[in-house]
C-alpha cells in the first residue's frame, strides 16, 4: 500500500482520483488548499505527491518548492495550465513529472508507478555499503566526487571534497585536526598548520547560515559533523 498526498481543490476530481487509485492499493490523502500542504506533508510523510498548480491559499509552484526543500519525495504536477513556461518552471522547482488535465486514469497510474520505481532505485543506491552516502537531505556520491544538498549540487574542489567526506563518514564523532590530517595527507598535526581550519571555513560558507551548526567546532577537541543538522 502506497501513501499518496493529492493537493487538489476540485472536489470531484479529487474524489475520482482517490477512488481509482484505491483499487490499485494506493491510500490517498487529499489536501484542498496550498497553504495547508506542507504541514500535512510533514505530518503524513507520503511516498508521492500529486500537486495542482492553481490552488487557494498558496500557488502550487510555491508548494512544490517548499516540499522539495524538505524532501526528495517524487512530485507529479497535475494541472489545467497549458503554458510551456509553467511546465518548465514546475520541473525547475523540483517536480519529477508534469501532466496536463484532463488525464486518462490509466496514464496517471502508469506515471505514478514509474515515479515510485525510480524512487525505489534511488533508495537502493543510497543504501549502506554503496558509493552514495546519505544523511538527511545531504547526498554524497563518492564515485562522482559530488555533493548534493537538498537536490542542488554543491561545488567543491578536490581538497574540500576529501575533507567533507572524511567528516561525513565520521558523522556524530569528534575528529581532531590530527585525525583529519592523517586521513587526508598521512601526516600528523604540528600545532601550526591552519589549512584544515581554512578549508572547514570554506565548507561552512557553502551551506549558508547553518554551516557552523552542521560542521561544529568542539573547542579543545576538533570538529563534529552533526547528523541531525542535515534534515
Amino acid at each position: 500500500m502506497f501513501r499518496i498526498m493529492l493537493v487538489e481543490d476540485d472536489a470531484r476530481l479529487a474524489s475520482l482520483v482517490s477512488e481509482y487509485l484505491a483499487a490499485y492499493e494506493f491510500t490517498v490523502d487529499v489536501v484542498v488548499r496550498g497553504d495547508l500542504a506542507l504541514a500535512r506533508f510533514q505530518a503524513s510523510l507520503p511516498e508521492l505527491v500529486i500537486l495542482d498548480l492553481t490552488l487557494p491559499g498558496l500557488d502550487g509552484m510555491v508548494v512544490c518548492r517548499q516540499i522539495r526543500q524538505h524532501s526528495s519525495v517524487p512530485i507529479l504536477i497535475l494541472t489545467a495550465r497549458e503554458d510551456m513556461f509553467d511546465e518548465v518552471s514546475g520541473l525547475e522547482q523540483g517536480a519529477d513529472d508534469y501532466i496536463n488535465k484532463p488525464i486518462q486514469p490509466r496514464v496517471l497510474l502508469a506515471r505514478l508507478r514509474a515515479l515510485l520505481r525510480r524512487g525505489e532505485r534511488a533508495t537502493a543506491a543510497e543504501a549502506p555499503g554503496t558509493n552514495t552516502l546519505a544523511i538527511g537531505a545531504l547526498r554524497i556520491a563518492r564515485a562522482d566526487r559530488a555533493v548534493f544538498w537538498r537536490d542542488a549540487e554543491v561545488a567543491m574542489n578536490g581538497a574540500e571534497f576529501k575533507l567533507f567526506l572524511i567528516l561525513a563518514e565520521a558523522a556524530g564523532k569528534v575528529l581532531s585536526r590530527n585525525d583529519i590530517l592523517v586521513k587526508m595527507r598521512g601526516i600528523e598535526f604540528d600545532g601550526l598548520d591552519r589549512s584544515i581550519d581554512n578549508c572547514i571555513s570554506r565548507l561552512r560558507r557553502k551551506f549558508g547560515e547553518g554551516g557552523a551548526e552542521r560542521i561544529k567546532t568542539v573547542w579543545g577537541e576538533g570538529y563534529l559533523f552533526s547528523p541531525s543538522a542535515w534534515e
